[in-house]
């Protein structure tokens, strides 16, 4: 009913909420239709991963007070530390000089967490150092953070 006048804009409150994945996608594939026609859509959600894949400016609101308004990329660009999870044959101990504000981690899955700042080292730095311990490298994926870790900076108090 909301769309028979065609309005220039067009607001939705949590659409997602309570549907299943079909009826999701279609109903993005819907919304993206309309934005490409010119309809301005201002989204309400609780779901960062949907505001990082739908939207191309970002309001955060925290406790009723705005906290952040810019363009996605820019907020993601905020984020200041990178992750690589290394998956090796077997961890050995990482020597801790010279490490320039990496910080390395391990988790129960026998993998090695490596965590620094995106715009101060190389990948291919951290990797040496994980060779230089002696350990074979069987997997390597990446954790560029989120607009969910954008907002848990953003409101933490």
């Amino acid at each position: 009913k909301a769309m028979v006048h065609r309005p220039p804009i067009l607001v939705l409150d949590e659409p997602t909420a309570g549907v299943d994945v079909q009826l999701r996608k279609n109903l993005w594939n819907n919304v993206r239709a309309l934005n490409r026609q010119g309809v301005t859509i201002i989204l309400t959600t609780h779901l960062m991963y949907e505001a990082q894949e739908m939207c191309n400016k970002i309001a955060i609101i925290n406790k009723g007070n705005l906290i952040a308004l810019d363009t996605t990329n820019n907020l993601l660009d905020s984020i200041k530390t990178k992750k690589i999870i290394f998956k090796v044959k077997e961890i050995n101990t990482i020597n801790l000089e010279n490490l320039n504000g990496i910080k390395f981690s391990y988790n129960s899955n026998g993998e090695i967490i490596a965590s620094y700042e995106r715009k101060k080292h190389k990948i291919d730095e951290i990797i040496s150092k994980v060779k230089n311990a002696g350990m074979e490298i069987i997997d390597i994926s990446t954790d560029e953070g989120d607009l969910e870790d954008v907002f848990i900076h953003l409101t933490k108090s």
